[in-house]
């Protein structure tokens, strides 16, 4: 077959699942009906689309079931309705009383997979969503058959920290307009991006405009309650050592937002953990690196895949676990 007979790909739309005992949460899925199913988590702030569309292509290419979600107070999804801490807590990383934290928003996630009726999954997160992660792995081990954590940290307030420039930005008053918000996202990409590996720009522009539109405008309330969450949560290192499926931590040497070292503690705190440092690499999924996540991601699934089958294949032999 040839390019030009090649079938077009058809966007994926929009979905909703309206939780039992959480918010409405919207998500995308691409991808054959049969493939083993892999889940994106998105970070702070961030909805379903800031997974780069070669990345999900690259993952469906490879036969996976891909389903991408917006976290609560993000994208598409429900907001919560509890007031987000103000300036001073953020700074002092005291989250109100009434804060959710990671472990609701872990529960979502699985809420999703049963919404979904799927069962074991390629759990796939990236800053704040490998934090998400990283606690349905913990919490739910039987739901996860492989864990990618790319650029993510512990919680620990020893490791994994913003560069002091980073944190001046992100105290800026929230953009109040489109045009403000995609300059700021320029802005912002030009300082976390790494230099070996530079952003679209074109693509980038069109991406903040969007995802402006998408999630309503000024989200820095939601964005604001997020933060909590990561904050209430506190130190999780002793909880990843709960961690049992495969596990893939991915960081770039070049990080201004999460600190190489969060990925390195990630990786220290769970057994077995595979650690890969990307020189030249930032706080950004760049088109230069995108295809180097998916192989390594999926050289774990399948890893993953063969353990699994061996150790069926072992529960049926003489002396095998029963």
């Amino acid at each position: 077959m040839t390019a030009a007979e090649a079938p077009a790909r058809v966007a994926a739309e929009d979905r909703f699942a309206d939780l039992p005992a959480g918010p409405r949460i919207c998500h995308r899925v691409d991808g054959p009906d049969d493939g083993e199913p892999l889940v994106l988590v998105a970070g702070l702030g961030l909805d379903l689309t800031s997974w780069p569309q070669r990345m999900v292509d690259g993952f469906t290419g490879r036969g996976f079931r891909v389903v991408r979600m917006d976290n609560r107070d993000a994208g598409r999804s429900g907001r919560i309705a509890t007031p987000p801490p103000g300036r001073a807590r953020q700074l002092l990383a005291r989250p109100r009383p009434d804060a959710y934290d990671l472990t609701d928003m872990a529960a979502d996630t699985v809420g999703l997979l049963d919404a979904l009726g799927l069962g074991r999954v390629h759990l796939v997160g990236m800053s704040m969503g490998g934090m998400i992660a990283q606690v349905v792995a913990a919490r739910h081990p039987h739901r996860v058959a492989s864990l990618t954590s790319i650029f993510s940290t512990t919680g620990s307030r020893r490791v994994g920290q913003p560069a002091r420039s980073t944190i001046l930005r992100l105290a800026r008053a929230a953009p109040r307009t489109a045009e403000e918000s995609v300059e700021r996202h320029l802005a912002m990409l030009g300082h976390i991006g790494g230099p070996g590996f530079p952003p679209d720009d074109d693509l980038e522009r069109a991406w903040a405009a969007a995802v402006w539109e998408r999630g309503g405008g000024d989200r820095s309330r939601e964005v604001a309650r997020q933060i909590g969450a990561i904050q209430a949560s506190g130190d999780r290192t002793a909880d990843l050592a709960r961690i049992t499926a495969p596990t893939l931590v991915v960081h770039g040497d070049v990080d201004r937002m999460v600190h190489p070292s969060g990925g390195r503690a990630t990786a220290e705190a769970i057994a077995g953990a595979r650690h890969v440092e990307i020189p030249g690499m930032g706080h950004h999924l760049a088109p230069g690196v995108v295809d180097r996540l998916v192989e390594l991601t999926t050289d774990l699934a399948r890893g993953a895949g063969r353990d699994d089958t061996a150790r069926s294949a072992g529960a049926d032999l003489p002396g095998g676990n029963r």
